[in-house]
Protein backbone atom coordinates (compact mmCIF):
# COMPACT_ATOMS: atom_id res chain seq x y z
CA UNK A 1 0.00 0.00 0.00
CA UNK A 2 1.31 3.48 -0.90
CA UNK A 3 0.01 7.04 -0.70
CA UNK A 4 1.67 8.20 -3.88
CA UNK A 5 -0.01 9.10 -7.16
CA UNK A 6 1.25 10.61 -10.38
CA UNK A 7 4.86 11.55 -11.06
CA UNK A 8 7.56 11.68 -8.42
CA UNK A 9 8.50 14.97 -6.82
CA UNK A 10 12.23 15.69 -6.93
CA UNK A 11 13.58 17.10 -3.68
CA UNK A 12 17.11 16.54 -4.96
CA UNK A 13 19.70 19.27 -5.65
CA UNK A 14 19.64 18.95 -9.43
CA UNK A 15 18.17 18.47 -11.82
CA UNK A 16 15.51 20.30 -9.87
CA UNK A 17 11.79 20.40 -10.59
CA UNK A 18 11.07 22.69 -13.53
CA UNK A 19 8.10 25.05 -13.95
CA UNK A 20 5.48 23.93 -16.46
CA UNK A 21 6.01 27.21 -18.31
CA UNK A 22 9.66 26.28 -18.90
CA UNK A 23 8.73 22.82 -20.16
CA UNK A 24 6.11 24.29 -22.47
CA UNK A 25 8.59 26.81 -23.87
CA UNK A 26 10.51 23.96 -25.48
CA UNK A 27 7.46 22.52 -27.23
CA UNK A 28 7.72 24.58 -30.40
CA UNK A 29 9.49 24.20 -33.75
CA UNK A 30 13.16 25.04 -34.08
CA UNK A 31 14.02 28.39 -35.65
CA UNK A 32 16.57 29.40 -38.25
CA UNK A 33 19.84 29.62 -36.31
CA UNK A 34 20.99 32.43 -38.63
CA UNK A 35 17.83 34.52 -38.17
CA UNK A 36 17.41 37.82 -36.36
CA UNK A 37 15.14 36.00 -33.88
CA UNK A 38 18.05 33.71 -32.95
CA UNK A 39 20.46 36.64 -32.74
CA UNK A 40 18.09 38.55 -30.44
CA UNK A 41 17.57 35.48 -28.25
CA UNK A 42 21.32 35.01 -27.86
CA UNK A 43 21.99 38.64 -27.05
CA UNK A 44 19.16 38.81 -24.51
CA UNK A 45 20.43 35.69 -22.72
CA UNK A 46 24.06 36.78 -22.64
CA UNK A 47 22.99 40.13 -21.21
CA UNK A 48 20.81 38.52 -18.55
CA UNK A 49 23.48 36.00 -17.58
CA UNK A 50 25.87 38.87 -16.96
CA UNK A 51 23.21 40.55 -14.83
CA UNK A 52 22.70 37.35 -12.82
CA UNK A 53 26.44 37.22 -12.15
CA UNK A 54 26.35 41.00 -11.46
CA UNK A 55 29.22 41.74 -13.80
CA UNK A 56 30.11 44.11 -16.60
CA UNK A 57 32.40 41.40 -17.94
CA UNK A 58 31.85 39.05 -20.85
CA UNK A 59 29.57 36.02 -20.57
CA UNK A 60 29.58 32.79 -22.56
CA UNK A 61 27.05 29.97 -23.04
CA UNK A 62 28.23 26.39 -23.48
CA UNK A 63 26.35 23.23 -24.45
CA UNK A 64 27.61 21.48 -21.34
CA UNK A 65 26.84 20.69 -17.74
CA UNK A 66 28.69 22.22 -14.80
CA UNK A 67 31.71 19.96 -15.32
CA UNK A 68 32.01 21.34 -18.83
CA UNK A 69 31.78 24.89 -17.51
CA UNK A 70 34.62 24.02 -15.11
CA UNK A 71 36.79 23.13 -18.11
CA UNK A 72 35.74 26.27 -19.95
CA UNK A 73 36.71 28.46 -17.00
CA UNK A 74 40.06 26.74 -16.40
CA UNK A 75 41.20 26.28 -19.97
CA UNK A 76 40.78 29.92 -20.89
CA UNK A 77 43.00 31.37 -18.16
CA UNK A 78 45.58 28.68 -17.35
CA UNK A 79 48.70 27.42 -19.06
CA UNK A 80 49.97 23.89 -18.61
CA UNK A 81 51.96 23.64 -15.40
CA UNK A 82 50.24 26.60 -13.72
CA UNK A 83 49.44 26.11 -10.06
CA UNK A 84 45.85 26.21 -8.79
CA UNK A 85 44.86 26.57 -5.12
CA UNK A 86 41.65 24.67 -4.35
CA UNK A 87 39.66 25.74 -1.28
CA UNK A 88 38.04 22.64 0.21
CA UNK A 89 34.61 22.73 1.87
CA UNK A 90 33.09 19.56 0.46
CA UNK A 91 33.23 17.63 -2.79
CA UNK A 92 32.86 20.08 -5.62
CA UNK A 93 35.84 22.43 -5.34
CA UNK A 94 37.92 19.24 -5.11
CA UNK A 95 36.23 18.03 -8.29
CA UNK A 96 37.09 21.28 -10.02
CA UNK A 97 40.67 20.83 -8.89
CA UNK A 98 40.73 17.26 -10.21
CA UNK A 99 39.63 18.58 -13.58
CA UNK A 100 42.46 21.13 -13.50
CA UNK A 101 44.98 18.39 -12.72
CA UNK A 102 43.78 16.23 -15.63
CA UNK A 103 44.09 19.27 -17.89
CA UNK A 104 47.75 19.75 -16.99
CA UNK A 105 47.73 22.13 -14.02
CA UNK A 106 49.51 21.64 -10.72
CA UNK A 107 46.91 21.50 -7.95
CA UNK A 108 47.25 22.28 -4.25
CA UNK A 109 44.33 21.77 -1.88
CA UNK A 110 43.94 24.13 1.06
CA UNK A 111 42.63 21.49 3.41
CA UNK A 112 39.20 22.23 4.76
CA UNK A 113 36.38 20.33 6.38
CA UNK A 114 33.13 18.90 5.05
CA UNK A 115 31.40 20.34 8.11
CA UNK A 116 32.47 23.98 7.80
CA UNK A 117 33.02 26.79 5.34
CA UNK A 118 36.36 27.99 4.02
CA UNK A 119 38.18 30.24 6.49
CA UNK A 120 39.21 33.46 4.68
CA UNK A 121 42.18 34.09 7.00
CA UNK A 122 43.63 30.71 6.01
CA UNK A 123 43.42 31.72 2.35
CA UNK A 124 45.16 35.02 3.02
CA UNK A 125 47.90 33.33 5.04
CA UNK A 126 48.59 30.76 2.30
CA UNK A 127 48.76 33.38 -0.43
CA UNK A 128 51.11 35.56 1.62
CA UNK A 129 53.51 32.61 1.84
CA UNK A 130 53.54 32.30 -1.96
CA UNK A 131 56.27 34.91 -2.40
CA UNK A 132 57.06 33.82 -5.96
CA UNK A 133 53.38 33.99 -7.01
CA UNK A 134 53.38 30.46 -8.34
CA UNK A 135 49.65 30.16 -7.60
CA UNK A 136 47.84 31.45 -10.67
CA UNK A 137 44.23 30.84 -9.62
CA UNK A 138 42.16 30.24 -6.49
CA UNK A 139 39.00 28.16 -6.97
CA UNK A 140 36.06 27.76 -4.59
CA UNK A 141 32.34 26.98 -4.65
CA UNK A 142 29.72 29.34 -3.25
CA UNK A 143 27.57 26.39 -2.16
CA UNK A 144 28.75 22.79 -1.99
CA UNK A 145 25.75 20.57 -2.69
CA UNK A 146 27.38 17.53 -1.08
CA UNK A 147 28.20 19.06 2.29
CA UNK A 148 25.53 21.78 2.30
CA UNK A 149 28.17 24.42 3.10
CA UNK A 150 27.75 28.05 2.04
CA UNK A 151 31.05 29.92 1.64
CA UNK A 152 31.42 33.66 2.17
CA UNK A 153 32.60 34.62 -1.30
CA UNK A 154 32.86 38.31 -0.46
CA UNK A 155 35.07 37.66 2.60
CA UNK A 156 37.33 35.30 0.65
CA UNK A 157 37.68 37.94 -2.06
CA UNK A 158 38.71 40.51 0.56
CA UNK A 159 41.27 38.05 1.94
CA UNK A 160 42.78 37.51 -1.51
CA UNK A 161 42.98 41.27 -2.04
CA UNK A 162 44.51 41.81 1.41
CA UNK A 163 47.24 39.29 0.63
CA UNK A 164 48.37 41.39 -2.34
CA UNK A 165 48.54 38.24 -4.44
CA UNK A 166 47.77 38.45 -8.19
CA UNK A 167 46.05 35.04 -8.49
CA UNK A 168 42.74 34.96 -10.32
CA UNK A 169 39.70 34.40 -8.11
CA UNK A 170 37.36 31.79 -9.65
CA UNK A 171 33.97 30.80 -8.21
CA UNK A 172 31.53 27.97 -8.91
CA UNK A 173 27.91 29.18 -8.53
CA UNK A 174 26.16 26.07 -9.88
CA UNK A 175 24.14 25.60 -6.69
CA UNK A 176 23.60 29.27 -5.87
CA UNK A 177 23.04 31.44 -8.95
CA UNK A 178 19.50 32.81 -8.99
CA UNK A 179 18.91 31.61 -5.41
CA UNK A 180 21.10 33.92 -3.33
CA UNK A 181 23.15 37.09 -3.82
CA UNK A 182 26.27 36.85 -5.96
CA UNK A 183 28.18 40.04 -6.82
CA UNK A 184 30.98 39.13 -9.19
CA UNK A 185 32.41 42.61 -9.75
CA UNK A 186 31.76 43.94 -6.25
CA UNK A 187 33.37 40.93 -4.57
CA UNK A 188 36.46 40.87 -6.79
CA UNK A 189 35.68 37.62 -8.63
CA UNK A 190 37.57 37.29 -11.92
CA UNK A 191 35.84 34.21 -13.36
CA UNK A 192 32.46 32.74 -12.38
CA UNK A 193 30.67 29.71 -13.76
CA UNK A 194 27.30 28.02 -13.35
CA UNK A 195 24.84 25.56 -14.89
CA UNK A 196 21.23 25.56 -15.96
CA UNK A 197 19.68 22.75 -13.93
CA UNK A 198 19.42 24.14 -10.41
CA UNK A 199 18.46 27.71 -9.50
CA UNK A 200 17.90 28.60 -13.15
CA UNK A 201 15.11 26.00 -13.44
CA UNK A 202 16.16 24.74 -16.88
CA UNK A 203 16.98 21.19 -18.06
CA UNK A 204 20.61 20.11 -17.70
CA UNK A 205 22.79 20.89 -20.68
CA UNK A 206 23.77 24.55 -20.51
CA UNK A 207 26.89 25.90 -18.80
CA UNK A 208 27.74 29.56 -18.24
CA UNK A 209 31.00 31.39 -17.67
CA UNK A 210 31.62 35.08 -17.04
CA UNK A 211 35.04 36.73 -17.15
CA UNK A 212 36.19 40.19 -16.17
CA UNK A 213 38.79 42.32 -17.93
CA UNK A 214 41.66 40.89 -15.93
CA UNK A 215 40.69 37.33 -16.82
CA UNK A 216 40.33 38.27 -20.50
CA UNK A 217 43.86 39.72 -20.43
CA UNK A 218 45.24 36.51 -18.91
CA UNK A 219 43.34 34.51 -21.55
CA UNK A 220 45.40 36.11 -24.32
CA UNK A 221 48.56 34.48 -22.95
CA UNK A 222 47.11 31.18 -21.68
CA UNK A 223 47.98 28.05 -23.65
CA UNK A 224 45.50 25.50 -22.29
CA UNK A 225 42.60 26.66 -24.44
CA UNK A 226 41.01 24.36 -27.04
CA UNK A 227 38.70 25.30 -29.94
CA UNK A 228 35.39 24.43 -28.31
CA UNK A 229 36.01 26.11 -24.95
CA UNK A 230 38.00 29.12 -26.19
CA UNK A 231 36.58 32.56 -25.52
CA UNK A 232 38.43 33.93 -28.54
CA UNK A 233 36.74 31.40 -30.83
CA UNK A 234 33.34 32.53 -29.54
CA UNK A 235 33.84 36.13 -30.59
CA UNK A 236 32.93 37.39 -34.03
CA UNK A 237 29.92 38.58 -35.98
CA UNK A 238 28.53 35.14 -36.85
CA UNK A 239 25.98 34.12 -34.22
CA UNK A 240 26.82 30.41 -34.50
CA UNK A 241 30.29 31.14 -33.11
CA UNK A 242 28.69 32.00 -29.77
CA UNK A 243 27.98 28.27 -29.47
CA UNK A 244 30.98 26.92 -31.41
CA UNK A 245 28.47 25.54 -33.92
CA UNK A 246 24.76 24.75 -33.88
CA UNK A 247 22.89 26.49 -31.07
CA UNK A 248 20.97 24.40 -28.47
CA UNK A 249 17.79 26.12 -29.60
CA UNK A 250 15.22 24.41 -27.39
CA UNK A 251 17.32 24.67 -24.24
CA UNK A 252 17.67 28.38 -25.00
CA UNK A 253 13.88 28.68 -25.28
CA UNK A 254 13.62 27.06 -21.85
CA UNK A 255 16.30 29.31 -20.33
CA UNK A 256 14.65 32.43 -21.73
CA UNK A 257 11.36 31.51 -20.07
CA UNK A 258 13.05 30.57 -16.77
CA UNK A 259 14.90 33.88 -16.56
CA UNK A 260 11.69 35.70 -17.49
CA UNK A 261 10.02 34.00 -14.51
CA UNK A 262 12.86 35.19 -12.26
CA UNK A 263 12.39 38.71 -13.60
CA UNK A 264 8.65 38.53 -12.89
CA UNK A 265 9.28 37.46 -9.32
CA UNK A 266 12.21 39.83 -8.84
CA UNK A 267 15.66 38.57 -7.87
CA UNK A 268 15.47 40.00 -4.36
CA UNK A 269 12.13 38.25 -3.85
CA UNK A 270 13.63 34.99 -5.14
CA UNK A 271 16.52 35.34 -2.69
CA UNK A 272 14.07 35.98 0.15
CA UNK A 273 11.97 32.97 -0.86
CA UNK A 274 15.01 30.71 -0.75
CA UNK A 275 16.06 32.13 2.61
CA UNK A 276 12.62 31.54 4.14
CA UNK A 277 12.24 28.01 2.82
CA UNK A 278 15.77 27.07 3.85
CA UNK A 279 15.22 28.25 7.40
CA UNK A 280 11.90 26.40 7.53
CA UNK A 281 13.73 23.20 6.55
CA UNK A 282 16.37 23.86 9.19
CA UNK A 283 13.71 24.39 11.86
CA UNK A 284 12.32 20.95 11.05
CA UNK A 285 15.73 19.27 11.11
CA UNK A 286 16.56 20.96 14.41
CA UNK A 287 13.48 19.40 15.98
CA UNK A 288 14.18 15.97 14.48
CA UNK A 289 17.76 16.09 15.76
CA UNK A 290 16.51 15.86 19.36
CA UNK A 291 16.18 12.11 18.79
CA UNK A 292 20.00 11.80 18.64
CA UNK A 293 19.96 10.16 15.17
CA UNK A 294 19.43 12.98 12.70
CA UNK A 295 21.57 16.10 12.65
CA UNK A 296 23.05 18.88 10.55
CA UNK A 297 26.19 18.09 8.61
CA UNK A 298 27.28 21.74 8.79
CA UNK A 299 28.15 22.61 12.37
CA UNK A 300 27.77 26.42 12.28
CA UNK A 301 24.24 27.65 11.58
CA UNK A 302 25.53 30.69 9.64
CA UNK A 303 27.39 28.40 7.21
CA UNK A 304 24.36 26.30 6.17
CA UNK A 305 23.26 27.01 2.64
CA UNK A 306 19.93 28.36 1.48
CA UNK A 307 19.71 25.87 -1.39
CA UNK A 308 20.33 22.44 0.13
CA UNK A 309 20.30 21.01 3.65
CA UNK A 310 22.49 17.95 4.27
CA UNK A 311 21.12 15.81 7.09
CA UNK A 312 23.30 13.17 8.72
CA UNK A 313 22.05 9.90 10.23
CA UNK A 314 23.92 8.01 12.93
CA UNK A 315 23.57 5.27 15.56
CA UNK A 316 23.36 2.52 12.94
CA UNK A 317 20.51 3.98 10.89
CA UNK A 318 20.85 3.83 7.11
CA UNK A 319 19.56 6.93 5.26
CA UNK A 320 18.91 4.78 2.17
CA UNK A 321 16.08 3.04 4.03
CA UNK A 322 14.36 6.36 4.67
CA UNK A 323 14.99 7.49 1.10
CA UNK A 324 13.44 4.31 -0.31
CA UNK A 325 10.37 4.71 1.87
CA UNK A 326 9.87 8.35 0.85
CA UNK A 327 10.23 7.49 -2.84
CA UNK A 328 8.36 4.19 -3.03
CA UNK A 329 5.54 4.94 -0.62
CA UNK A 330 5.08 8.69 -1.02
CA UNK A 331 6.69 9.67 -4.34
CA UNK A 332 9.25 12.12 -2.91
CA UNK A 333 12.87 11.68 -4.05
CA UNK A 334 15.46 12.92 -1.56
CA UNK A 335 19.08 13.56 -2.43
CA UNK A 336 21.53 10.89 -1.36
CA UNK A 337 24.73 11.43 0.58
CA UNK A 338 27.72 11.60 -1.77
CA UNK A 339 31.49 11.61 -1.42
CA UNK A 340 32.63 11.44 2.18
CA UNK A 341 28.97 11.39 3.26
CA UNK A 342 27.99 8.36 1.18
CA UNK A 343 25.79 6.10 3.30
CA UNK A 344 25.75 8.65 6.11
CA UNK A 345 23.36 11.39 5.00
CA UNK A 346 20.45 12.48 2.85
CA UNK A 347 19.88 15.89 1.31
CA UNK A 348 16.82 18.11 1.08
CA UNK A 349 16.94 20.49 -1.88
CA UNK A 350 15.13 23.82 -1.65
CA UNK A 351 16.39 25.59 -4.75
CA UNK A 352 14.99 26.88 -8.01
CA UNK A 353 11.32 26.13 -8.66
CA UNK A 354 10.25 25.52 -5.08
CA UNK A 355 7.57 27.02 -2.88
CA UNK A 356 6.04 26.47 0.56
CA UNK A 357 3.67 23.60 -0.42
CA UNK A 358 6.53 21.75 -2.12
CA UNK A 359 8.85 22.11 0.86
CA UNK A 360 6.25 21.44 3.52
CA UNK A 361 5.07 18.40 1.59
CA UNK A 362 8.65 17.10 1.49
CA UNK A 363 9.15 17.69 5.22
CA UNK A 364 5.82 16.01 5.95
CA UNK A 365 6.81 12.94 3.93
CA UNK A 366 10.13 12.72 5.80
CA UNK A 367 8.21 12.78 9.10
CA UNK A 368 5.91 10.04 7.81
CA UNK A 369 8.97 7.97 6.96
CA UNK A 370 10.64 8.58 10.30
CA UNK A 371 7.47 7.43 12.08
CA UNK A 372 6.81 4.43 9.84
CA UNK A 373 10.39 3.20 10.15
CA UNK A 374 10.61 3.83 13.89
CA UNK A 375 13.65 6.06 13.47
CA UNK A 376 14.17 8.02 16.71
CA UNK A 377 13.53 11.71 16.19
CA UNK A 378 12.27 14.74 18.00
CA UNK A 379 8.60 15.43 17.36
CA UNK A 380 7.12 18.52 15.77
CA UNK A 381 9.54 19.15 12.89
CA UNK A 382 6.84 19.94 10.34
CA UNK A 383 4.99 22.05 12.89
CA UNK A 384 8.16 24.06 13.56
CA UNK A 385 8.55 24.76 9.85
CA UNK A 386 4.90 25.81 9.53
CA UNK A 387 5.13 28.05 12.60
CA UNK A 388 8.25 29.77 11.30
CA UNK A 389 6.73 30.54 7.91
CA UNK A 390 3.54 31.73 9.58
CA UNK A 391 5.56 34.21 11.63
CA UNK A 392 7.74 35.42 8.75
CA UNK A 393 5.31 35.64 5.84
CA UNK A 394 3.05 38.59 6.41
CA UNK A 395 -0.71 38.39 5.86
Amino acid sequence: MTVRAGREFLAIPGPTTMPDEVLRAMHRPAIDIYSKEMLDLTESLLSDISKLFATKGKSYIYIANGHGAWEAALSNVLSRGDKVLVLESGRFAIGWGNAAALMGAEVEVLKGDWRRAVRPHEVEERLRRDKEHKIKAVVVVQVDTASGVQNDIEAIGKAIKASGHPALYMVDTVASLGCMPFEMDKWGVDVAMSGSQKGLMTPPGLGFVSANTRALEVHRKANMSTPYWSWSEREGAENYRKYAGTAPVHLLFALRKAIDLLHEEGLENAFRRHSLLAEAARRAVAMWSEGQVLGFNVAEASERSNTVTTVTMSNGHDPAVLQRYCKDKCGVVLGTGIGDLSGQAFRIAHMGHVNAPMLLGTLGVIEIGLNALNIPHGKGGLEAAVSYLGEEVAA
